[in-house]
């Protein structure tokens, strides 16, 4: 049972070192670019911190060898990503990522270790250690959920890699059998976790990697069709105008014919005339105050609507 054990324990060191190893790409990119540009340090300070922890716990427990030395190797490497971060990271990202750093991979893991060491005894070592790493486990596992819904919502595996989704889901595999095997509650726990979401994860790939994504808007067209409807009311606003303004014509012209047939059928008293001369409908108009003209233009187009 032993050496099925540390066979298994070997199976999954090569599969979590690989997990590990997998962002050694982007971090190639960065330095090439010397630039981090969208990516984020979170991802990587809180695996250093889990990885740490997970190295403390082998320490402390017999027989934890496997579970020290591949948590070491992923702490060594994550400790790499976040210094390549902080090199190559913009000054405010950067002082960000500092601080953040200092919190949890320098505070947080210095107070645990002391409160382990220094206040604690015997088991009750063990329990408290490995309660924070299945927990931070738990956490690293569920953390895929977000893009689970993704997926679903846009029937489409395009934010949710495959060989990611695969190894994840193995590694959780085979150090749950790990876990049985020497009966490590803490190992098993988080790690079992695990293998059910990366079931999940699989699951949704084989259901969505074939079917057609949820169309899209394109905002262009959307646009495009708003400036012509825009257009389009511009231009019947002008031919209604243009309407109106032929109709204010013929009304004027008639309103000028008639007045015409009066004054030659009866000729007015001068005071008439001034009476409607230009400069007093101008004046009158002023005086008339804005809830006057409102009212106008409101009977206006109320009557002009009956009409119609």
């Amino acid at each position: 049972m032993a050496s099925l054990s540390f066979f298994v324990g070997i199976i999954g060191n090569v599969i979590s070192l690989l997990v590990f190893a997998s962002p050694i790409k982007t971090f190639w990119q960065i330095v090439k670019k010397k630039s981090t540009e969208s990516y984020k340090g979170v991802p990587y300070i809180t695996t250093l911190m889990s990885t740490s922890l997970w190295t403390f716990y082998g320490v402390m427990k017999p027989g934890g060898l496997l579970v020290a030395t591949v948590n070491g190797a992923g702490a060594a490497l994550q400790f790499i990503y976040v210094s390549l971060y902080l090199i190559y990271a913009p000054e405010d990202k950067k002082v960000k990522t500092a601080k953040l750093v200092a919190i949890l991979d320098v505070g947080f893991l210095g107070v645990v270790i002391a409160i382990t060491l220094l206040a604690m005894h015997g088991n009750l070592r063990l329990t408290f250690v490995g309660i924070l790493c299945a927990a931070l486990t738990i956490g690293m596992y569920a953390s895929p959920l977000a893009v689970m819904t993704t997926v679903i919502r846009t029937k489409s595996v395009k934010y949710m890699p495959f060989l990611l989704s695969f190894f994840l889901f193995l590694n959780a595999g085979v150090w749950s059998v790990y876990s049985v095997l020497v009966k490590d509650i803490y190992i098993g726990v988080p790690n079992a976790v695990g293998f059910v979401l990366g079931s999940a994860q699989l699951i949704l790939y084989m259901i969505y990697k074939n079917k057609t994504p949820l169309p899209t808007k394109s905002m262009d067209s959307v646009k495009e069709r708003s400036a012509h409807k825009v257009k389009d009311g511009i231009e019947m606003g002008a031919r209604g105008d243009d309407h109106d303004n032929q109709e204010d014509d013929l009304e004027e012209a008639n309103g000028k014919k008639k007045r015409t047939l009066r004054q030659g059928k009866s000729l007015p008293k001068p005071t008439l005339g001034k009476q409607f001369s230009i400069p007093k409908i101008l004046k009158k108009t002023a005086s008339l105050g804005p809830y006057d003209l409102y009212s106008s233009w409101y009977h206006h187009y109320d009557d002009s609507d009956v009409n119609a």
